[in-house]
């Protein structure tokens, strides 16, 4: 054995408590596995004299000026598990570019400027991970920028917010409305107090963005992803969703395109979506996570699995850990980031797309001739139409009925505008739901 390996935890809230369990419990197992000892060099926090039970640490180890731990001669590897822009942004960049490699599970930060951090990276000659970004222990991220960077990636579709999963699974499988939904899941622990990062897409977009980044060789920030939450889904939706053969999934959808003249560039999006109950990702129920991966070369690829909690991601950032150290013990880096194809980012109107529209119409001669109409002149092709009384009661002469329209494939901004125009018309008394589909419904 070498001379230790050492760490400066950033952090130690629920994760980083449950990373400085696992190290205890596994030093064993990780000094044989790296070929030297981890140890803990300090542990920066906001309060040193805070209760934190039994947690197998050393009390004089925490601090309140991470700074200084980080610049301190004897620290080799920086975990960061704070979260937030800055001050994290500041530490991260202030470690690599002194030469310390650094592991992070700050998903907002990388999506908000994960280039920052890259150049300083290369700066300093160190190493920048993060599988604990994106799916929690899903080994995810670095099958996209190592096993499979042989291959060309060209669409990557996922379930990456367990919360959003849970609250639709829910309303699935319980007919409960969204803020029942939302009540159960804050009860069992699933959403915090405040979900809005949850609920509105935010956290998924994140992780949307870092997916992209790596599965395209361009740099994605959150600002790229089209963003939608899930508080629109209404107990209708999902079961209008059922009578098609479909679930709701919140999806984060990142695409490689190809226009005619052959430019490429990649979509990134997230949004609530109806997917076939046959997609294997309508299956994913509960908090779980999965992220289905299309390759030109190996295909369809799954991968599955807890997305979130303290000891999940603990594991995937001591995953991290290992293979950062060993890296240093051997004297080499991981190869930096990968940007070198500079695709352009299209805007959410050049997305194709499918729609599911529910509207209340009069209930008269000639009104599915004028919707159609509507159709016809924003160059959407209607796949199917469904028309049922309003309510379940009989239809007569000047009652309302019920259209379920689903549209084939088309620009999004089409599709936009054809549900604009709808809504104008006269015969249709409103627009009940408008829902995308996916996976080939």
């Amino acid at each position: 054995m070498t001379s230790p390996v050492r760490l400066a935890l950033l952090g130690c809230g629920t994760v980083g408590s449950d990373v400085v369990r696992l190290l205890h419990e596994q030093s064993a197992d990780l000094a044989a596995r790296i070929g030297a000892p981890l140890e803990i060099a300090g542990i920066a926090v906001r309060r040193v004299g805070r209760d934190r039970g039994d947690l197998p640490v050393d009390p004089a180890l925490f601090t309140t000026d991470p700074l200084g731990l980080i610049k301190r001669d004897d620290v080799d590897i920086v975990v960061e598990v704070v979260g937030g822009i800055e001050p994290a942004r500041s530490w991260l960049v202030e470690a690599l570019r002194a030469g310390k490699s650094v592991v992070t599970a700050n998903k907002a930060l990388l999506a908000e400027d994960g280039a920052a951090l890259h150049d300083a990276a290369a700066e300093g000659g160190a190493d920048l991970y993060y599988e604990a970004s994106v799916a929690g222990a899903i080994p995810l991220l670095r099958p996209l920028r190592e096993s499979l960077h042989g291959d060309r990636i060209n669409r990557v579709t996922g379930i990456v917010n367990g919360t959003t999963n849970f609250i639709l699974s829910a309303m699935d499988a319980t007919g409960a409305g969204f803020a029942e939904a939302l009540e159960e899941a804050t009860e069992l622990g699933y959403a915090e107090a405040d979900p809005t990062a949850d609920v509105e897409g935010f956290d998924a977009a994140a992780k949307a963005a870092i997916l992209a980044s790596l599965a395209f060789h361009t740099r994605v920030t959150a600002a790229d992803v089209h963003r939608e939450g899930i508080t629109a889904v209404t107990a209708a939706d999902v079961a209008s969703a059922r009578a098609m053969g479909c679930t709701i999934k919140l999806l984060c959808i990142a695409a490689r395109n190809t226009d005619p003249a052959g430019r490429e560039s990649v979509s990134v999006r997230v949004h609530p979506a109806m997917i076939p109950l046959t997609h294997p990702l309508a299956g994913v129920g509960d908090a779980f996570n999965a992220v289905f991966v299309e390759a030109e070369a190996a295909g369809q690829l799954m991968f599955y699995g807890r997305g979130a909690g303290g000891a999940p991601t603990a594991s995937a950032v001591l995953g991290d850990v290992v293979a950062v150290a060993r890296n240093r013990l051997a004297g080499v880096h991981a190869a930096s980031e990968s940007a070198y194809a500079d695709l352009a980012v299209r805007p959410m109107g050049e997305a194709l797309t499918r729609y599911h529209i529910s509207l209340d119409v009069a209930d008269r001669p000639g009104v599915l001739e004028a919707v159609a109409g509507v159709f016809a002149r924003q160059e959407v092709s209607i796949a199917t139409v469904r028309q049922s009384p309003a309510g379940g009661g009989p239809a007569g002469r000047g009652s309302d009925a019920e259209l379920v329209i689903v549209t084939h494939v088309a620009p999004d901004a089409a599709l936009a505008a054809t549900v604009r125009e709808l809504r104008g018309l006269e015969i249709v008394r409103s627009v009940t739901s408008v829902l995308r589909v996916e996976g080939g419904a």
